[in-house]
């Protein structure tokens, strides 16, 4: 190896452009700023046509002989291109012959065997098929809890799926609430597959997608002519430079290392970190819905206009992550509720006027709430989705007014019927007929309340899913080059989009410029 140019006790520094172009048998290094497209060669070069002494030769005539002796010396030193070191190429290996870390010898096989159970069931989580057939699993589960009706009461089960019919001739009653399929997506099964789902993404992010990136990040130089011919793209250009190949590739976004014939350059590294993301994404996905199934609160009621309820009393656990919140001790209370009829008397919409308050009676938040226009506070989003008439207001022969409770009556259809009693008293009684004037339908609110706290992750999730995604089309492309006397052996590889990289390719080698030799005693 050349010492021509560089003191082994000193670090590289990027040369300029002339030095690279005095001598292409030096050892050097290429900066990271990128050189303007004005500044390429757009011409042939001509150099004189002097023989170069071979290199062992002219380092032994040019240095003196302790710098000689001081090489040999220091010969197993690292060069360091661009001020940075490379990743190291393997961990450094501790410890030596027998046990030196001091540790019995029961405890060091203990440690052995602990190690190789760990990497044997990393090698089964990581394995693909796996990963596959859970997913498929899991879809599975989750169009069975489409379905299945979620939620209702034993009984319902006993009827739908009796003992004596069974579905599909073994799916009873005892299958669906024994496995949890009547909150499928809180079930022990259904969260089991999604757990192991998660191991399987981790273990094959430490044991490929890891390893993958840290070897795509070691840059290191081709010696041979015949490795380099071995990639997937390999060409020579003669009468040609390293270093004016190198200065193209910067020009078109690679990151260049060169070191005295040998050129290794790459571009699209982001692309290398892009499984890694897409599998982070997946993880924020899962944790987001399995907080949102088994650490949400969920509550519906009814509420006369003027009268409040307390959030904590109607909200019911969905699972074991579900733990209150202190928004929980708000007070609601329903100001008032109204509709909107169509020209044909049916209701388009219907409003709530809701204020929150705290316990000593200090209003937090007032809003008319709508379908699809709910009140969030405190994590707990308020819903509109029912309505219905509390109460009959009357007066008879100018008394009152009363109020008369009403129920909602048992009809078919989507269509809604209240009724109510009149009191009469006795039948035979002289008070029993008069006029009786209904002043008002006092309406009540139907609210849905709920707590979700796995959305943000979900919606994290999803962004940086669509995010990563479009990263990983990103081509990872690698080069090297030789310098073989005035010709240069070129190949390259990436790992994907092979044809417009060969074309890539093709087009930066017909941007280097040719060398042109002339005799040095050319006057002209």
């Amino acid at each position: 190896m050349s010492s021509l140019l560089l003191n082994p006790n000193r670090a590289f520094f990027p040369l300029s452009r002339q030095v690279l172009e005095a001598s292409f048998s030096s050892l050097c290094s290429i900066s990271n700023a990128r050189i303007p497209l004005g500044s390429r060669p757009t011409a042939h070069r001509v150099v004189g046509f002097k023989p170069r002494a071979s290199r062992d030769s002219f380092d032994a005539e040019a240095l003196p002989e302790s710098n000689t002796k001081k090489k040999s010396r220091n010969n197993n030193k690292k060069i360091i291109l661009f001020g940075s070191t490379p990743p190291p190429l393997s961990e450094e290996r501790g410890g030596s012959a027998g046990n030196a870390s001091g540790k019995p010898a029961a405890e060091g096989s203990s440690w052995v065997f602990l190690q190789r159970a760990f990497k044997r069931v990393l090698a089964v989580l990581s394995n693909l098929p796996l990963a596959i057939g859970e997913m498929f699993t899991i879809a599975a589960l989750m169009a069975l809890g489409t379905v299945i009706d979620q939620g209702e009461a034993p009984d319902y089960y006993f009827q739908k799926y009796p003992e004596e019919n069974p579905v599909f001739g073994f799916v009873t009653w005892r299958w669906v609430l024994a496995l949890g399929f009547d909150h499928m997506f809180t079930s022990p099964v259904f969260l089991g597959m999604l757990i192991l789902l998660a191991a399987s993404l981790m273990a094959c992010t430490y044991t490929t997608q890891i390893p993958l990136v840290k070897v795509a990040r070691r840059w290191s130089f081709m010696h041979s002519a015949e490795a380099i011919r071995k990639q997937d793209f390999a060409d020579s250009l003669p009468r040609a430079s390293i270093q004016d190949l190198g200065i193209i590739l910067m020009g078109a976004g690679y990151e260049i290392f060169l070191k005295g014939p040998s050129l290794y350059a790459f571009k699209g590294m982001a692309g290398r970190f892009a499984p890694i993301g897409v599998h982070l994404a997946m993880l924020l996905i899962m944790a987001g819905g399995t907080l949102s199934a088994a650490g949400s609160f969920r509550g519906s009621v009814t509420v006369p206009q003027g009268l409040n309820f307390v959030v904590g009393d109607v909200m019911n656990p969905n699972g074991v992550l579900s733990f209150p919140s202190l928004a929980f001790d708000t007070e609601v209370h329903v100001n008032r509720f109204y509709m909107d009829y169509y020209d044909s008397g049916e209701v388009s919409q219907f409003y709530t006027d809701i204020s929150l308050y705290s316990l000593d009676g200090k209003e937090l938040m007032r809003k008319t709430i709508r379908v699809n226009d709910p009140l969030r506070y405190g994590g707990i989003t308020i819903y509109q989705t029912d309505w219905g008439f509390s109460a009959l207001q009357i007066t008879k022969n100018g008394e009152g007014p009363f109020n008369l409770a009403m129920a909602p009556l048992q009809l078919n259809g989507d269509k809604k019927l209240f009724g109510t009693f009149l009191p009469t008293g006795d039948a035979d009684s002289p008070n029993v007929k008069g006029m009786i004037v209904i002043e008002d339908a006092i309406g009540s609110s139907g609210l849905d309340l709920k707590t979700d706290p796995g959305v943000p992750l979900v919606y994290a999730g999803f962004g940086a899913l669509m995010l990563t995604t479009c990263i990983s089309y990103f081509s990872h492309s690698q080069i090297w080059a030789l310098q073989d006397g005035t010709t240069i052996i070129v190949g390259g590889k990436t790992n994907r989009a092979n044809l417009e990289f060969r074309d890539e390719v093709n087009r930066l080698l017909d941007e280097v410029p040719e060398l042109v030799t002339i005799d040095k005693n050319f006057n002209g």
